[in-house]
């Protein structure tokens, strides 16, 4: 048996998922604790692109792990949706007003 049959790629999906689900709910709270700027609160305005990734990527995950249908794609998925939530939320980090 070779590692890469040995990997239960289920469970790290589930694993992936997770950390995408738990990043998602995160950056409420991290948005939420922004400093105000000029006091419009647009900063909420970024909870729709992370909102889309979480919606195109992590829902269709939690899906596929549910019904245990291809978990090979089903951890892609999950790691371009993470690599997605890289890429937004350090743009947002450097537009966000600074304490």
């Amino acid at each position: 048996m070779t590692a890469l049959t040995s990997l239960n790629y289920r469970k790290i999906a589930v694993l992936v998922a997770t950390a995408g689900t738990l990043f998602w709910l995160y950056t409420f709270y991290a948005i939420a604790h922004v400093p105000q700027g000029d006091g419009t609160g647009f900063q909420w305005l970024a909870v729709f692109p992370l909102g889309m990734v979480f919606g195109l990527f992590f829902l269709p995950a939690w899906l596929l792990v549910a019904i245990n249908w291809l978990p090979r794609f089903t951890t892609l998925v999950g790691l371009a949706g993470l690599i997605a939530f890289a890429i937004i939320w350090a743009e947002l980090l450097s537009e966000f007003p600074k304490s």
